[in-house]
């Protein structure tokens, strides 16, 4: 196939991502629920848990994570020419948030934007984000940028799940001659039907878990889309002949929770073992001489195995992967944003110095099951250096972010969680919570009437961007 002709350096030439302004502390949860204490701070590796009160939906997520986008990099709307979002939190059966979204687009006239609505648990994002690179390097392609969205609100009924949710949104600008830029002809699929978590009642947000299978799933489909990738990579000479986990400068996972990423990193080690004809059993391997003849079905509950390979991978999971978790630890699990919640955590953890050049995996899985393996590279072109400093700069306020979040009780957590359980799919239905603590330039709902129709508005700031006194809630004027 000629590349030739194909658009250059075709990737992310901008990404803003958004979290909400509320969170539970894992450790007091554990003591509310009656959990063991380090249940889910040590045992699930979860520091906060970010949640939505009835103010939040889907589509106000994504309305604010567009907006910001947009302004934060000067960009007219004209300039879009596909939009797709990528999300399991449906609210509406027939209309998409996409359509919601061009309520952005109105004042510009701006309606010839391609992409709608892509549905599959935690993958959604990442098929849309697959869908406008393909957009940009075919026939379809207008020369304008292609946006993608990934958003969820993640909640579970009351039991040994709940502590997993989380909620945020991400943004993403694509278009060629990009600072971090999509590798071609080494994207590994792999897709499989099972039950392992699943929305079958359409009346509650809360999903039907398999734990169990659930993590097999995740576990089977790593080793599988690995071992394609592997493959695909020698071939196209991204990684040599060392293993691929020495080659790669960085691997980030989908996040359910940040220990399963750990156990992940060690999964990529085991499988570079298997595949190695001639182990260093002096060096890396020392130690693990015994699991040379264990089966990868074999391999997936085996505790002392995945303990030991914990162990030995430890050193270089915290360089290569652990500065991918901030907002995973932080915020929880976003589902379809995880994954690139934690791409924006890696690049909030090095200078633009040190990203340029470095070459990352991604891992991106949605229960069902939908997975993918595929990699990037940040530019080390001097021309390109601004670029990449600006893709830097607008994340930078993500760590302040953190900060200035409002710490709620585990009771009133609770009490909100009761609340969206009780009014979901309510019409007509006027949200209570307050507005006080949200985010400058959050867009929250106002009102359903009585045929589900939504109204938002935009909590706003003074025309310089400045927030304005009466809107700040302890942030101060700037």
């Amino acid at each position: 196939m000629d590349q030739n002709n194909w658009p250059k350096d075709v990737g992310i030439v901008a990404v803003e991502v958004y979290f909400p302004s509320q969170y539970v502390d894992q450790s007091e949860l554990e003591t509310f629920d009656g959990a063991s204490t380090g249940k889910y701070t040590i045992g699930l590796g979860q520091s906060k848990m970010g949640f939505c009160s009835d103010r939040e939906d889907i589509n106000s997520l994504c309305l604010t994570v567009v907006q910001s986008l947009i302004e934060k990099n000067n960009i007219s709307y004209n300039d879009i020419g596909r939009l797709e979002v990528g999300t399991e939190t449906i609210i509406d059966k027939s209309k998409s948030v996409k359509t919601v979204l061009m309520q952005l687009f109105e004042t510009s006239g701006n309606h010839d934007i391609e992409g709608i609505d892509t549905t599959n648990a935690c993958f959604g994002g990442t098929s849309a984000l697959f869908n406008a690179i393909n957009w940009i390097e075919s026939s379809s392609w207008d020369g304008r940028y292609a946006m993608v969205v990934a958003g969820d609100i993640a909640v579970y009924a009351t039991g040994n799940a709940r502590c997993t949710g989380g909620a945020g949104a991400v943004a993403m600008l694509l278009g060629p001659n990009a600072p971090l830029v999509f590798h071609r002809g080494v994207r590994s699929i792999y897709m499989q039907h099972a039950y392992d978590f699943y929305k079958p009642d359409l009346s509650s947000e809360y999903p039907v878990v398999d734990g169990k299978l659930s993590v097999q799933c995740y576990v089977n489909a790593l080793d599988k889309c690995y071992h394609m990738y592997k493959s695909k990579a020698k071939k196209m000479g991204i990684s040599d002949n060392k293993s691929l986990v020495d080659s790669i400068d960085s691997f980030i996972f989908h996040s359910p929770y940040c220990k399963l990423v750990q156990k992940s990193f060690a999964r990529l080690m085991l499988n570079d073992f298997w595949d190695d004809p001639d182990p260093d059993f002096a060096n890396r391997y020392r130690g693990l001489e015994k699991y040379r003849d264990v089966t990868p079905e074999n391999s997936i509950f085996n505790k002392d195995l995945e303990k030991d390979f914990m162990s030995s991978s430890k050193d270089l999971f915290e360089k290569k992967t652990k500065p991918s978790l901030l907002l995973a630890n932080q915020v929880g699990n976003m589902y379809t944003p995880s994954v690139y919640g934690g791409l924006v955590s890696y690049i909030l953890s090095h200078t633009t110095e040190e990203l340029q050049g470095k070459k990352i995996v991604l891992f991106s899985y949605g229960s069902g099951l939908a997975s993918a393996m595929f990699s990037l590279h940040f530019t080390k072109e001097d021309k390109m250096i601004s670029a990449l400093q600006q893709l830097k700069d607008n994340v930078s306020h993500v760590k302040s972010y953190l900060e200035k979040r409002t710490k709620c009780s585990p009771e009133t957590f609770s009490q909100m969680m009761k609340l969206r359980e009780e009014t979901h799919n309510s019409a007509p239905y006027t949200p209570i919570q307050s507005t006080d603590h949200l985010f400058p330039g959050t867009w929250y709902l106002t009102e359903i009437d009585s045929k589900h129709r939504r109204t938002y508005q935009r909590k706003q700031t003074v025309p310089n961007g400045n927030i304005c006194e009466e809107e700040t809630q302890g942030w101060g004027l700037c």
